[in-house]
């Protein structure tokens, strides 16, 4: 009884840990109740599909996906050229998906491919190789696109005549959202209120991906990569492609981010064309272990808890920072700390975990073995 409250109490102390920083943040700061929960309820519908998408490689034995900003780089191609061709709000939104789609498959199944060869080190692996893929990003936005591959609209490039421009406003702002939507006002006092916008569609496009996600464990798909994610060579020795499992998990994920970072840009109405990425993979880490998650374990109410608290502690700390030293960049700095270093306590955590475990394995292995000779040892002397 009293190791498992043990073992629970250390799986939530980041999320407690948190709790008690925006606990503390908002005692200090003093926001109002009506700014907080909007800002927090868009930040959550903006955010939540994302880190979901790291849920299926976790399964699979493959740690977290920072390879997803791949999926998201396939999103916003998918964005510009929807844009291009004239196709706006929902229809923009479906436009894009089906561009990036084909392009996620192709990059989740290279990624995959890759992480293959350097198994034990899949999410340092994975983040390198999202700075490569971005090179090639780049070439193509920047070089190709109005030179090799047409460009209708001028709005969209460089003075130069090609090239696409850093920052984009997009004509598919809000579309998902804006589809059916209702404002919810509690008030609390005199003086207060909750307050706060439900996009209707944007929360059905979730729980969907929430019910998908809860479906695939339970196919056969789902229980190989559950099997592969906890012994790779008794699986292996069972029948199962493991390399091949491993590649699917990571293509579902990529294509998955596509989707989600197609979600994101349409909620901001802005995509900054060389850097709208490139947090992608680091908030939605952070936000999935703030939730209790762990890089060999992790779950939908892990997703949606850290989410929630992730992005609460990045609305209250500029201002708790600005109430404590006049400076709201105090605050900042704080919450850019802590997203790093959450990350970072998470792998020294793996890491140490694994040692620990292949510790224990040898061992048990030598304990074996000694065990075999005593009783060889034994049966000669009789």
């Amino acid at each position: 009884m009293n190791k498992n409250f043990g073992k629970t109490l250390r799986s939530s102390m980041v999320p407690i840990l948190f709790i008690v920083i925006c606990g503390i943040g908002i005692i200090i700061a003093k926001p109002p109740i009506a700014s907080v929960t909007s800002e927090l309820a868009t930040r959550l519908v903006r955010n939540t599909f994302l880190v979901l998408s790291l849920l299926i490689p976790i399964m699979a034995g493959m740690g977290i996906n920072f390879g997803i900003p791949l999926g998201a780089m396939s999103g916003q191609i998918g964005l510009i050229f929807a844009q291009d061709w004239g196709f706006t709000g929902a229809t923009g939104l479906l436009v894009a998906a089906l561009i990036g789609t084909p392009i996620s498959i192709l990059l989740g199944q290279f990624s995959g491919m890759v992480l293959n060869k350097a198994k034990g080190r899949e999410m340092i692996t994975s983040m390198m190789l999202s700075f490569f893929i971005l090179g090639w990003y780049m070439l193509f936005l920047l070089f190709f696109c109005g030179t090799i591959i047409p460009i209708r609209t001028k709005e969209l490039l460089l003075s130069e005549g090609f090239g696409i421009k850093n920052s984009l406003t997009l004509a598919s702002r809000g579309a998902l959202d804006n589809i059916l939507k209702f404002r919810i006002n509690l008030p609390v006092g005199q003086s207060q209120a909750i307050r706060f916008d439900v996009p209707i569609m944007t929360l059905v496009v979730i729980g969907i991906l929430c019910v998908f996600v809860v479906w695939f464990k339970r196919t056969k798909l789902g229980h190989d990569m559950k099997a592969v994610g906890q012994d790779q060579i008794v699986s292996t020795n069972a029948g199962m492609y493991s390399n091949k499992i491993r590649v699917q998990s990571i293509i579902i994920s990529t294509v998955l981010a596509c989707y989600g970072q197609i979600i994101y840009l349409q909620n901001i109405g802005t995509l900054s064309t060389y850097g709208g990425q490139d947090q992608a993979a680091l908030y939605a880490a952070a936000s999935l272990l703030v939730g209790g998650a762990s890089v060999s374990k992790a779950s939908i109410p892990n997703a949606i808890l850290g989410t929630a608290l992730f992005h609460l502690m990045f609305i209250v700390m500029p201002q708790a920072g600005k109430v404590i030293a006049g400076d709201a960049m105090i605050g900042e700095y704080f919450r850019t700390f802590l997203s790093y270093a959450v990350v970072t306590i998470a792998l020294i955590m793996h890491a140490y975990e694994r040692a620990k475990a292949s510790e224990e394995k040898r061992l048990e292995t030598r304990q074996q073995r000694e065990r075999a000779t005593a009783q060889a040892s034994e049966k000669i002397n009789n």
